[in-house]
């Protein structure tokens, strides 16, 4: 019910953050309570997601199979999920630097409250974007104690970058969306719009890598990684048209999965080699 595989979208890039903040050497124990509260906060994220959509999810074709709506997951079991996965993100962050503890309400807040955009605004995908851009600016609060330039270029990266491919996403529902009352840019506006939009996200990430990479000093393994995004991004909107939105799942979950290990996963390489 949780999709624990999506983790790999934010991930990379609190794990990047973490090894810049670091000078790229960070403790065991950092790297340890870092990847315990990402993954507990995507339980929380993704549960309450699935709790405060299942009427929705009930009258839509696409998602009429998901588990709360079959029962294959009672409700109880959801929230007993969910209060366990709270309690495991209060038990990470306890671990890492003070000022993390009076912080992380505000994390969860977001996390919590994103579900419920899609009910008040088309702007709904932007509310995705922010809740995932405090992964990088977190991780980064959690190893230094402090905040600085470099993750909010990260944290606005990948806002961008997740608002953008989920403009893409929503646009498989537009009928359902308008039969019941669910707002997204495609469902208000037109799936062109929701696509032009999204290619000048992906701009403004592509934008944003590169000057997190001046910011930081990184080395070629950056730029390598930043070109190979940029690539991947190119082909995430060469698989989907307003006339054939066949292979969106493709172009959400496959590319999009591969973009964040390559740029997550090797500027992290990149912090390794060049010291931070």
């Amino acid at each position: 019910m949780i999709a624990f595989e999506h983790s790999v979208f934010a991930l990379p890039f609190a794990l990047l953050a973490l090894w810049d903040a670091a000078g790229g050497s960070p403790l065991a124990r950092d790297v340890l309570w870092v990847v315990v509260a990402m993954v507990a906060a995507r339980t929380f994220a993704m549960a309450v997601n699935r709790l405060a959509d299942r009427e929705f999810d009930a009258a839509n074709p696409r998602t009429a199979q998901r588990e709360l709506v079959t029962g294959a997951v009672s409700g109880g079991h959801a929230w007993t999920g969910t209060a366990l996965s709270l309690v495991v993100f209060a038990g990470a962050v306890s671990q890492l630097e003070p000022i993390t503890r009076p912080l992380a309400p505000i994390a969860l807040a977001a996390l919590a409250v994103y579900p419920y955009w899609k009910r008040w605004t088309w702007a709904c995908h932007f509310g995705l974007g922010f809740a995932q851009a405090i992964a990088p600016v977190g991780a980064w609060i959690a190893v230094t104690g402090s905040l600085a330039p470099e993750p909010i270029l990260l944290g606005l990266a990948v806002g961008l970058w997740m608002a953008g491919f989920d403009l893409v996403y929503a646009t498989q529902d537009v009928q359902a969306d308008r039969a019941n009352g669910v707002h997204s840019v495609p469902a208000d506006f037109s799936v062109v719009a929701a696509l032009r939009l999204a290619r000048a996200l992906h701009l403004g990430t592509v934008a944003l890598w590169l000057a997190y990479g001046v910011t930081t000093g990184a080395g070629p393994l950056w730029w390598v990684a930043v070109a190979g995004g940029a690539a991947m991004l190119v082909y995430e909107h060469a698989l989907v048209s307003a006339d054939d939105l066949s292979r969106v799942d493709r172009a959400f979950f496959t590319v999009n999965g591969w973009v964040a290990l390559a740029v997550g996963l090797v500027g992290v390489a990149d912090t390794i080699v060049t010291g931070g």
